[in-house]
């Protein structure tokens, strides 16, 4: 039956699935199709590296027994027999991150059935905090819950890199729009947004590839809404931080499930989104159902994607960019810091102030660690965060000197006002707002490349297996099927 909202109106899943279902490649401007491509290829290169890193094992290992034999692959995970250089596969995942070879040297990958695979390349994009986000924050991660879903169904369908291309915008049209609607307030009440946001957003990119209609979708979307997980008890806990990956990971695979079984025919709640017990009453403090569909098929909201600058989360990017700026510009290094202040938002100082993180995945959720870290290693450089930048006795005393204040009237939530005193007894301040990777702030065609190539090979310059994917997924517009190593 077809749901109805108080006004007269079909519900809002019903008006966001049609949407989608009668989205077209040729409809959407040039603009949006190179910041959708971008994302799909930033979000692979996520995968790749965080299948290398030792938490991703357990996820990998978990789709490689019960995902059965398929045709996903799970990227960067080596296929039985084989390592990343082509050689013996190492003896533990450990052995696989100490390669200094790179996971994309031509090597055979692992493949499995859609949702493992969907649910472990999820975790292994968000595996390093390095994967996309939208500006302005509204708790919703494009790369890490859309691309997984969707690559999996291509691989499925044999779909062409057109329909990718179009399945993923009209996704993250609608998991933006969602995301907005809550205001960013389900992190308040103790969720991790992504992981409530992505199953939606999921189903509609993996529903699209597999052909189902409107009224199919609508019912993928219900569906999904049961679905979503994800809770924040890891940032108090001093352990556990690996579910905050896996929170990523559960949004693709979910969304994989939820398509599947609306093909078969089963349904879920058309008024999941705005009804009564529905998404934004049940895991919102502040809600707003008419952004649900808000400028729908006239305002791009995948023109917000926004990237990261450094593998840490993103409340931390414009500190560390302002404070790298200072560095540069005035002269000094880590040790001449006699103590720093961070003018931020309330969300910093309640959800990423820990001071002692129990290993690297907490560490990147911490902002004054984070910035620490900046003051005396590259933060560009994912192998600065390490297991050993956690026990470096300089970092940990330099981010207990760092002071969180709550400071009004920011340009936005990620932005802080910097104040360093030097042990020369100068004073810097200066205003972080904004990094390379802003909409405001492209990186550019150079930065993309060099990024996707350091991630996926190891190397700056790339190996030839790496540079060739990197090639076909930039004209993923004119690929036959969706291009993988």
């Amino acid at each position: 039956m077809r749901a109805v909202a108080a006004g007269g109106e079909a519900s809002a899943s019903r008006q966001l699935a049609a949407f989608a279902a009668r989205l077209r490649y040729e409809d959407i401007p040039a603009a949006v199709l190179d910041r959708a491509r971008a994302c799909i290829i930033d979000t692979l290169a996520c995968c790749v590296h965080g299948a290398s890193l030792p938490w991703s094992a357990a996820t990998a290992a978990y789709a490689r027994r019960y995902g059965g034999a398929g045709p996903c692959t799970l990227f960067g995970v080596p296929a039985p027999g084989t390592s990343q250089a082509g050689g013996p596969a190492p003896a533990t995942q450990a052995a696989a991150v100490a390669n200094p070879g790179g996971p994309a040297n031509a090597m055979a990958m692992a493949c499995t059935g859609a949702p493992a695979a969907a649910l472990a390349n999820g975790a292994a994009a968000h595996a390093f905090e390095q994967d996309s986000l939208r500006f302005p924050g509204a708790g919703v991660h494009p790369g890490a819950t859309l691309v997984p879903a969707l690559v999996a169904a291509c691989q499925e369908t044999g779909a062409n890199g057109r329909q990718a291309l179009t399945a993923f915008v009209a996704a993250c049209e609608v998991l933006f729009r969602i995301g907005a609607a809550t205001h960013h307030s389900s992190e308040k009440l103790g969720f991790h947004a992504p992981g409530l946001t992505g199953p939606y957003g999921a189903a509609i990119a993996a529903g699209l590839i597999h052909g189902l209609d409107a009224d199919r979708l609508t019912q993928a979307l219900g569906i999904a809404g049961s679905l979503s997980a994800g809770l924040l008890a890891f940032t108090k806990a001093g352990n556990g931080a690996m579910v905050k990956r896996l929170h990523l990971g559960r949004a693709a695979e979910a969304g994989v499930v939820a398509a599947a079984l609306a093909s078969e025919g089963y349904e879920g709640p058309d008024t999941i989104l705005e009804g009564r017990y529905g998404f934004l009453e049940t895991y919102c403090s502040d809600g707003e159902p008419a952004l649900l569909t808000h400028g729908l098929g006239d305002a791009w909201e995948t023109l917000k994607i926004c990237f990261k600058r450094y593998p840490c989360h993103v409340t931390a990017q414009a500190p560390i960019q302002a404070l790298r700026g200072l560095m540069a510009q005035h002269g000094f290094g880590g040790a001449d810091i006699d103590a720093m202040a961070l003018g931020c938002s309330e969300k910093i100082v309640s959800h990423h102030g820990i001071r002692t993180p129990a290993d690297i995945m907490a560490a990147q959720y911490s902002v004054p660690f984070c910035v620490a870290l900046a003051q005396f290693r590259d933060p560009e450089d994912p192998a600065a965060f390490d297991a050993q930048a956690v026990r470096d006795p300089a970092i940990r005393q330099a981010c207990e000197r760092i002071t969180l204040n709550v400071q009004t009237g920011l340009p936005s939530a990620w932005s802080a006002s910097l104040t360093l005193r030097l042990r020369d007894g100068r004073t810097l301040e200066t205003l972080a707002d904004g990094f390379l990777g802003l909409p405001s702030q492209p990186l550019s065609a150079e930065d993309q490349r060099r990024r996707f190539l350091l991630r996926t090979s190891g190397s700056r310059n790339g190996n030839a297996a790496a540079g060739d994917w990197y090639e076909r997924l930039a004209d993923l517009d004119n690929q036959p099927v969706f291009p993988v190593l």
